[in-house]
């Protein structure tokens, strides 16, 4: 791979040198926990905290030794993990160089720590390589992940993601049945990958959640009783005790999956793609799936490619919603 290549993240055609808000992560080479050490106080995951390793101190000071370089990036919030890092960053003005080339300079620097730390691991095993290879330690991986947040409400929503990194990770570790990617599982003829609550599909009673384009037409015309009635027949069938299975695509079936997930209604998420390694649940879903209450389905593979769902993958997912309700 060339050294080009190797730093193509964003999409073609933008320079990423103007002001925007990103979110970086930063991943440790075979994710090993070589930052810092994940503190459960009391098995309490609202308490959790990363204490960090020399190595982890090494890396948080050299975010601030990339400010000092580049004054227009700021940091307005990190999170230092055991085996990745996150970051959210405010470029405030026009620079001469891109957010690409900046976060590509941070990685650079941070590579002299990893020659370090492989120089003195060696030495402490008294041998007279590095590593396996011979090469020092890269400490992270060569493709940062770069995020721009454009939209409204991203920023917060990224930062309370952020600083509830530890917390998260804490909750996966006391409880990871839920959290463990599941391969195989059938239904109705069709195999899915999960994360969550299998047991769900051990339901007495099955209801999806579909709202129709002529039900949002209708009310965009100023007739929104069947949608409205729609809407709230879905939440009423959950405080029956059905469990409901949709995509939540639309808008509407967002504002169902919100009033579900405030009411604790047990229910089934159809994703568009399938489970990395290390997959986590959306904020939203996060403590719902912890505790039990939800079960996300996709039939796809992971695509670390995918952007946007297409209205193909739309139509079969509430397609698959249905066959599971009849199940």
């Amino acid at each position: 791979m060339t050294e080009h290549a190797k730093w193509q993240w964003q999409e073609e055609g933008t320079s990423w040198r103007g002001v925007g808000i990103y979110h970086v992560t930063l991943t440790v080479a075979s994710r090993e926990p070589l930052l810092g050490k994940l503190v459960i106080p009391d098995r309490n995951p609202a308490q959790a905290w990363v204490e960090r390793t020399e190595l982890g101190n090494a890396v948080i000071d050299e975010l601030y030794v990339m400010c000092k370089h580049y004054p227009a990036v700021r940091i307005l919030q990190f999170c230092l993990m055991p085996d990745h890092l996150h970051a959210v960053i405010h470029v405030t003005q026009v620079m001469d160089t891109s957010i690409r080339s900046v976060i590509r300079g941070y990685w650079q620097g941070v590579k002299k720590y990893g020659r370090a730390y492989t120089l003195s691991v060696a030495s402490e095993l008294n041998s007279e390589t590095t590593n396996e290879g011979g090469y020092p330690f890269p400490v992270f991986t060569e493709r940062p992940f770069i995020r721009p947040l454009s939209r409204r409400g991203q920023l917060h929503t990224m930062i309370q993601y952020v600083k509830m990194n530890p917390q998260r990770l804490a909750t996966k570790h006391l409880k990871p049945g839920f959290f463990r990617v599941q391969k195989g599982i059938e239904i109705g003829g069709r195999t899915y990958g999960g994360v969550g609550n299998v047991a769900l599909l051990l339901a007495e009673h099955f209801e999806p959640v579909h709202v129709r384009s002529v039900m949002v037409k209708a009310a965009e015309q100023g007739n929104p009783e069947s949608l409205r009635n729609y809407m709230n027949g879905c939440v009423l069938s959950a405080r029956k005790g059905a469990v409901m299975v949709s995509p939540f695509i639309s808008p509407q079936e967002k504002q169902v999956m919100q009033v579900l997930l405030k009411e604790q209604r047990p229910f089934v998420v159809l994703a568009d793609n399938g489970f990395r390694d290390y997959y986590k649940p959306t904020a939203d879903l996060f403590d719902a799936v912890a505790a039990g209450r939800v079960l996300i389905l996709s039939p796809w593979e992971y695509d670390a490619g995918k952007r946007h769902i297409s209205r193909g993958e739309c139509v079969a997912l509430n397609a698959m919603a249905e066959e599971i309700c009849r199940m």
